[in-house]
């Protein structure tokens, strides 16, 4: 198993999958959820493209330093994984802090993105999220991890999918309970230390980006993902319906098929584009 070895000495644990000659794409995962996260993205993603999905610091299989940890820093650390797989660029898919984190690696490391799949994120803060992550933080130190997931698992799941509640927590239940309390305060810290000048910078963005979210996503609401789709040239903008935060779990047949499709055409316009360039001149 490949594990990436940072400038701090920490080392970076990824799965790598799928078509070794397919195109990369890199997956980050949010709050507290190392790469089970994308298991329903497995199978649709691995048989076209190469994934790369890391487990950030403190989670999974990633060395636990006890140093705080902030988002360039995880940024960083993503741009460790490529290096590692010997990827110059590759489809960044961020869901969540996941999506702040593929946000700031186009801004800050333009080269090494193709296209961006922004999952259920944002771009600023608000008044009521910074207190509905001060109160996470507090439960997990105070309570633990299973009382954090028994009493927030509304703001993940969907209302339909409450009433599946045991199917569903079994591929959520593990991830969002296995996660370290200290490396899940540490990433609510490092999230609501984030600049909200990133919202200027979004206009930097220069390479094709999807923004998708769930029609009943009450942590980061349709709002935001309006909001991320009109201040970067050329997003598009998908809603899945009746889907939540979690929507890559509970609606993953469509948010499957919503990005494969956007991620293939991306692919497809670029060769376009590349067989349309002349041929370097040869040396005289």
């Amino acid at each position: 198993m490949p594990w990436a070895l940072t400038d701090d000495d920490v080392r970076i644990h990824y799965q790598a999958f799928g078509r070794a000659a397919g195109e990369p794409v890199l997956m980050v995962q949010g709050l507290g959820t190392d790469s089970r996260g994308w298991l329903a993205q497995r199978r649709a993603f691995g048989r076209r493209y190469r994934c790369l999905a890391p487990d950030h610091r403190g989670l999974g299989r990633s060395d636990r330093p006890d140093t705080p940890v902030d988002l360039p820093r995880l940024v960083d650390d993503l741009v460790t994984v490529l290096d590692h797989a010997e990827v110059e660029r590759a489809h960044v898919m961020g869901a969540s802090m996941g999506g702040i984190l593929a946000q700031l690696l186009a801004i800050t490391h333009p080269d090494r993105v193709s296209s961006l799949v922004l999952a259920c994120t944002a771009c600023h803060h608000t008044a009521w999220r910074r207190e509905l992550l001060d109160e996470w933080a507090d439960i997990a130190r105070t309570q633990g991890m299973r009382a954090f997931a028994n009493r927030n698992m509304r703001w993940i799941v969907g209302p339909r999918s409450l009433r599946r509640f045991w199917p569903l927590m079994g591929v959520l239940g593990p991830v969002m309970m296995g996660a370290p309390v200290a490396t899940f305060a540490g990433q609510i810290e490092a999230i609501l230390s984030m600049d909200d000048s990133i919202r200027a910078e979004l206009s930097t963005i220069d390479v094709p980006t999807l923004v998708i979210v769930g029609s009943q996503d009450i942590l980061t609401p349709l709002a935001d993902s309006e909001e991320l789709a009109e201040r970067i040239p050329g997003a598009e903008l998908a809603v899945v319906r009746g889907g939540a935060h979690g929507f890559m779990v509970e609606h993953a047949a469509a948010y499957n098929r919503v990005v494969t499709g956007f991620v293939d055409r991306v692919i497809a316009a670029q060769r376009d584009v590349a067989g349309t360039l002349p041929a370097p001149a040869s040396a005289a």
